[in-house]
Parts: C-alpha cells; structure tokens; sequence
C-alpha cells in the first residue's frame, strides 16, 4: 500500500504520517526532505522559495519510488506539498488499486478560530525557518485545494474541527 499525504503548508500532513507510521509501522517519505537533500547537496539550482518548480523536479522521483514500492509489495507513505492534484494520471489501474490518497485540507472557519494554534504547532515535528503564517494566505491556498479536490475528485480530510488521525482511513 502507498499513501499520499499532501495539501497546504500546516495542515499537519507531516504529524498524520507521523502517526501512521507509529501506528502502522509503515515508512514514510517527506517531500520536504527530499527537498532540502537535493537543495543542500547542490543537486539542483532551484531554492525553497520555486514551490511550482519543485514540484514538477519533486514529483517524477516520488512517483517512481510509489511505484518500486508497490511492485515489491511494500508500504509506503509520501507526503508533502509537491504531490500534484492530478497524480492519478501518472498510475496505470494496477498500480491506483495499492494507492490511497488524503488531502488535508483546513476550512476557513477552522483557520480563523484556531490560528493561534496553527501557529504554536507548526513546528511540532519539524523545524521552520520561517516563523510568520500569513492567515489569509492560509485561508487561499486551503480553498483552492479544495476547488482542486472536488475538480479531481481527491479524498480529502477536511479539517473543520479535530480531525483524529487514529480514525479508520482505509475504508
């Protein structure tokens, strides 16, 4: 089985692959990693601030690995901002029947009463440089991925009060 985790910049997508990894016992792939591997190894010119870029550089490596995963019949969890909401495209039907995909998607109400929260908890499992969260930035790049969830028919996690990453996700 492989799972991908994505949507918008503190949402908590690393904390639920976190947990389903204590869970589950199953690995998991952080995109950001990846990133900043390629980044400070010189293996790429591009820089944290080239999100579209990154994507398009990030997502060919992450595909492939979901792929060697499911032919060895091994799981697999990839999370990460630079998973495209059209990655369906990229699996034949045999590959899409051992995938899962959660968008985290956080609703404009859930942003604006728990900020201060959102803010406090941005670094609970991994460090950022940055230290200001522009809440209507937040509250944007949530919307849009939800219009891309419906345009995309993407199973979403929409995160409107607690959400409970100990909740039966496979059904």
């Amino acid at each position: 089985m492989v799972i991908l985790i994505f949507g918008a910049s503190h949402t908590g997508k690393t904390n639920f692959a976190q947990k389903l990894l204590e869970k589950y016992c199953f690995p998991y792939v952080s995109l950001d990693h990846l990133k900043m591997g390629l980044i400070r190894s010189k293996n790429t010119e591009l820089t944290p601030e080239d999100d579209d870029k990154l994507t398009e550089y990030l997502w060919p490596i992450a595909r492939e690995m979901a792929k060697t995963a499911i032919e060895n019949n091994q799981n697999l969890i990839i999370e990460g901002c630079y998973i495209p909401f059209d990655w369906k495209k990229d699996f034949s039907p045999e590959y899409l029947a051992a995938m899962r995909e959660y968008c985290l998607v956080m609703t404009e109400s859930y942003i604006r009463r728990n900020f201060r929260d959102i803010q406090r908890y941005s670094n609970v499992i991994e460090w950022r440089a940055e230290g200001f969260v522009d809440i209507d930035a937040l509250v944007r790049e949530n919307a849009k991925n939800l219009a891309l969830c419906e345009k995309y028919g993407t199973n979403k996690i929409l995160i409107d009060g607690f959400y409970d990453v100990d909740a039966d996700i496979w059904k």
